[in-house]
Parts: C-alpha cells; structure tokens; sequence
C-alpha cells in the first residue's frame, strides 16, 4: 500500500509551489532546481546563486525574439545569468511590460549545444501553471537529496515531461436541470480533468438526438466579455447568440473551455491587453509575453461531446481550427455554421487582425 502521490499529483503540487515562489527540483539525467521568474524573491535569488554553478534563465523563442536574445534551441533560448543580476532584472526579461520604456536589456549570453530537456519541461510547467513563461534553472547533481533535505516537491523529468505533453483524462462529476432564458429545458453537465486542473462545462439545451449531428459551440471562457460586457471583443455576443439559436431550434450543446485568453489565463490576457494599449496587436501582444499566438486545446471539447454520446456536429464557429481539431478527435463536423456578432468600433483591429493572422473567417 502507498499514499505516496503519482507524477499527476505531482505536477499539480509544483504548479502550486511555482505559483508562489517556492522552487521545485526536476531530477533525471540533468536534476535541476527551477523557480518561475514571475514569482521570484531577492532572498530565494540570493539563495539560488549561493549555491554556486551557473544558473540560466530560460525563455521560450516567443520571448527571446523580442529581446533580440539568440535562439540555438529551436522553441527555447537559455540565457546566463549575470553576476550582478537581480530580481527586478529577472522580471524585465519575463515580462515585456517596460520593453519600450527600457529597451535595451542585452547584450545576452546564450548558451549553445548540451541538454534543454529540462528547460523546456520547467517552461511548460510555468505555461501550465498559468505564470509567465520564463524561468530560472540551475543544474543541481544532488537534486534528489537536495529536494528531500529541503521538502521540496520534486518530479522526474521524463514523467513530467509525457504527463504534461498529453491533455488529462475529463470525467463527469454531475448534471442538473437549469431552465434558462433561451431555454427551460437545459442542462449543465460538470466535467473535471484529472490533472486537478479547472472544471469544463457543458450546457445542453433540448434533448439532442445523439444520431444526428448536434448544434455546437465551443466557447472558451471569457471572464471580460462574457459577464462584464467588454467590447473589445465579440466573446460575450458570440455566446449569447449560440444559445439563442439553440433555444430557437430546441436543441444544442454549448461546450464551456475554462481557456480563457486564448489558454494563457485572465492575468496574462490583461498583460496582452497593456500591450494592446501600447500599440500592439492581440497576436504580437502574445508573442511578445512568450506565448503562441493560441494556446487551447479545442480536443478538450471532443472529448467532453463523445463523453455525452454525440459523435458528430453542426459547429457555431468562424474559426477552422476548431473544426481541424474536432475532425482529427474523432468528432464529424457535418456543418460549419458562421457566427458573426458583434463587432464594434473598439474591436475592429481585434477581429481583423483575427482574419488576418489566426485565419478566422470573418
């Protein structure tokens, strides 16, 4: 018999302790101690360098072009850390904030050749768990006794790497009947990923015949535009239009991703949106913060749509990739319905710059 928490629970820990300033020791081939630069303290820095060896800041090719930081390892550039450095320098690498006001952050050492591994796995656990993607990792020999000496959480490297490269496992917790304005005849189903990540939803409106291809929407959550009315975006139009056509026609399925700002979280969105302010677009605004110019997994919905017993759909979107990702999970999309609502003058360049650059059909 064992209590002892497998790497999944694992994982869930490390986001937690990266989340407020605790380090975490990834062991294997290269054991290494990481700490996301977003959360980072001067006293956990002090500590890191007394430890000797030569720390390096990871970044992702995103965030290093825009640094002008050269990029040996393809998603990835590592970065040395200098003598003098501090916390606030840290910062300034990770978060493009003050980039215009101080643009001048190099010149920069990048390391070349040698393992990455263990980067690129610590900046996917700073992306998973919602911080900036920047993080600062010493390779630490003794990681595994280093690890238990100071109760840190430790992971082994290959584990970490496989569990987080695959989405988790989704299973339904509860239904309730919620009569709504669109509809009484609805449903909310609860659906929770292994991972102790966030919760989706479901929303089915009518009792969909699960032969024939369901009405469908797969909305990412949209805290500004869903419930506050933001008009810098079509989200919340986007929303209510879907389950009014569903409660027109009587029937549908509303998949709810708790995917917000495109998967980089609402704190994250906000950043992207001070970077709007200064003159960016919504796309170089996420590069510029390290991300993609997407980062959802739109298959979370298949999974959730064969789950309720539907295997194929007519899909409320402008955006073929959703469509992509609904055929190659296994969901037939009979019917690509066009959902335009919404556009505003506050959200011109947004929605164009969707067509332009992300493909959307608008």
């Amino acid at each position: 018999m064992s209590f002892a928490p497998d790497i999944t629970e694992q994982l869930a820990r490390a986001r937690a302790d990266l989340r407020m300033g605790v380090p975490v020791v990834l062991s294997g081939d290269a054991p290494a101690i990481v700490m996301a630069c977003e959360t980072l303290t001067a006293q956990r820095l002090t500590d890191l360098l007394a430890l000797g060896g030569a720390p390096v800041l990871a970044i992702t090719a995103r965030r290093a072009e825009t640094l002008k930081a050269r990029v040996y390892d393809g998603d990835l550039a590592r970065l040395a850390l200098p003598v003098d450095a501090t916390p606030a320098w840290v910062q300034s690498i990770a978060d493009p904030a003050d980039d215009l006001r101080s643009p001048l952050k190099g010149p920069f050492d990048c390391a070349r050749g040698g393992e990455v591994t263990v980067h690129r796995a610590a900046l996917l656990l700073a992306k998973t768990a919602r911080l900036l993607p920047a993080v600062l990792v010493l390779e630490l020999p003794q990681g595994a006794e280093f690890a238990t000496q100071h109760d840190l959480t430790q992971l082994d490297i290959a584990q970490a790497f496989e569990a987080m490269s695959h989405r988790s496992p989704l299973h339904p917790v509860v239904n309730a009947r919620l009569p709504m304005e669109v509809s009484e005849a609805s449903r909310l189903h609860i659906f929770r990923p292994e991972d102790g990540g966030e919760e989706h939803y479901a929303i089915e409106i009518g009792r969909p015949d699960r032969n024939a291809p369901v009405l469908s929407r797969l909305h990412s959550a949209c805290f500004t535009g869903d419930l506050m009315g933001s008009l810098k975006c079509d989200c919340g139009p986007q929303l209510r239009a879907a389950l009014a056509q569903m409660g027109q026609e009587g029937h549908g399925v509303l998949l709810y991703l708790n995917q917000e700002g495109r998967g980089i979280g609402l704190t994250n969105k906000m950043r992207a949106y001070s970077l709007q302010d200064q003159g960016f677009d919504t796309v170089e605004a996420n590069h510029r913060l390290g991300f993609e110019d997407d980062e959802r997994d739109f298959r979370l919905g298949a999974d959730i749509l064969k789950s309720m017993g539907f295997s194929a759909v007519r899909l409320l979107t402008n955006n073929p990739r959703k469509v992509e990702m609904m055929e190659g999970s296994g969901i037939k999309v009979a019917e690509r319905v066009p959902l335009r609502v919404g556009e505003n003058r506050h959200n011109e360049a947004y929605l164009a710059t969707k067509a332009a650059k992300s493909g959307h059909l608008l």
